[in-house]
């Protein structure tokens, strides 16, 4: 039975039951039940409260294999056996200071690091002087007006003043850089992933009853390593390109990402671009923080001799970033359920990812060397051509290249 065709039950028990005696509630129940047919008399048990047997003593009574003296026979009110917390008065207090989401942090809850299922709530209660079963404790939360939920993700913290209007002021410079036909790309690192035969979540269609053996602990493999994914997205041309690292995510790897995107997909297809807009999370290896970040950016200007502009998106926003959703999501459904068990399989997994609206994904592995703890001097942030934007600076800039010699620039391109 579906959940809408349950909450549909309830609804009419709800409004039905509180006008009916024992024996009307109790036929009611069971002509619903038998409506139902297989897994009716569970449904109606569920909306309706009433046990199980005595919906099955309905559905006797209604098929006439019960006397007619005992089929009519009602309790008077009040009758019957009496409710746990009215026999246990503490009963209902005591649960409840186990289940309060105040006491959350309480060191003195006895429950501050448990997951709080019924047997568990059972047993503490049953070490505090009362006799109850765990299912007894579901029907007690139930009326007390709980239920099972998952953690929902709505918190993003403070946010900055400016968010929206950085928001603008990024969706403005990408259309205007568009309109020029001049490349716009964003960039991130996706999730780091353990190479191995590790399980990764998601499922995938197998024959019947033969899963996947993975490991039972997820823990690096020094053989194998780990995989770094650092992708480029084409925003108006709907392609990506992923450089699967396996040293360290530094601010050199990113640029170096970013330039072998543009020596294999972009400049084929942007041969005349003057310009580079990025658009980026404000933190990782492309944090607006970063000095090694501006500097690699700088050096890929020289190199190519285009101007590079970046705008960051505002601290706590990295979901709003335009690979997350149209490019990282399509490769996580993609190898859902897949171990990585190596990085050839990696890039093949990300390689064939595709969508209903075209997108071409290229990926290759970087094994170069990536230290971490570079640090960038003063004497060389002072040799960087970057100018800031008058709207918030420190997230929108721009970098031009140096003045080289001539010829250089033919030089590099051939590299």
């Amino acid at each position: 039975m579906d959940r809408k065709a349950l909450k549909v039950l309830r609804q009419k028990f709800a409004a039905v039951m509180p006008t009916l005696s024992e024996r009307s509630r109790r036929l009611y129940a069971s002509t619903e039940a038998r409506a139902l047919g297989r897994g009716g008399i569970a449904a109606v048990a569920t909306v309706s409260g009433l046990a199980r047997s005595t919906i099955s003593r309905g559905l006797k009574e209604l098929r006439g294999e019960v006397e007619s003296a005992e089929a009519l026979r009602i309790r008077r009110s009040g009758g019957g056996r009496k409710r746990l917390v009215d026999k246990d008065l503490r009963l209902a207090k005591d649960l409840e200071s186990l289940v309060e989401p105040g006491t959350r942090g309480d060191p003195r809850s006895r429950l501050r690091w448990t997951s709080k299922s019924l047997r568990l709530l059972a047993g503490q209660l049953h070490s505090m002087g009362h006799s109850i079963s765990y299912r007894s404790v579901g029907h007690l939360l139930e009326k007390a007006g709980y239920s099972l939920q998952a953690n929902r993700k709505t918190r993003e913290g403070k946010q900055h003043p400016d968010r929206n209007a950085q928001f603008e002021h990024i969706n403005e410079r990408v259309i205007r850089h568009q309109r020029m036909r001049q490349p716009v790309i964003s960039v991130d690192t996706k999730k780091k992933e353990l190479v191995g035969d590790f399980k990764n979540s998601g499922r995938e269609w197998r024959p019947k009853r033969q899963p996947r053996r993975v490991q039972v602990h997820d823990f690096l493999l020094p053989e194998k390593g780990k995989a770094i994914p650092y992708g480029v997205y084409d925003l108006t041309r709907n392609e990506g390109w992923v450089s699967i690292g396996i040293d360290h995510d530094t601010a050199t790897f990113a640029v170096q990402s970013i330039r072998r995107w543009w020596r294999t997909m972009g400049r084929p297809v942007y041969p005349h671009a003057k310009s580079l807009l990025i658009t980026a999370d404000s933190g990782g290896s492309n944090s607006s923080r970063t000095r090694l970040w501006k500097w690699e950016l700088q050096r890929l200007a020289d190199e190519t001799g285009l101007t590079i502009s970046v705008c960051h998106f505002p601290p706590g926003t990295s979901k709003w970033n335009k690979i997350e959703h149209r490019l990282f999501s399509f490769i996580s459904r993609n190898w859902r359920g897949r171990p990585l068990e190596s990085l050839a399989v990696i890039v093949n997994l990300i390689g064939a990812t595709r969508t209903e609206m075209g997108l071409q994904v290229r990926c290759e592995i970087d094994t170069g060397e990536y230290p971490q703890g570079q640090k960038v001097t003063d004497e060389q942030m002072a040799t960087i051509h970057m100018k800031p934007d008058i709207f918030h600076g420190d997230w929108n800039y721009t970098l031009r290249p140096r003045k080289r010699r001539a010829g250089t620039k033919r030089l590099m391109d051939r590299k």
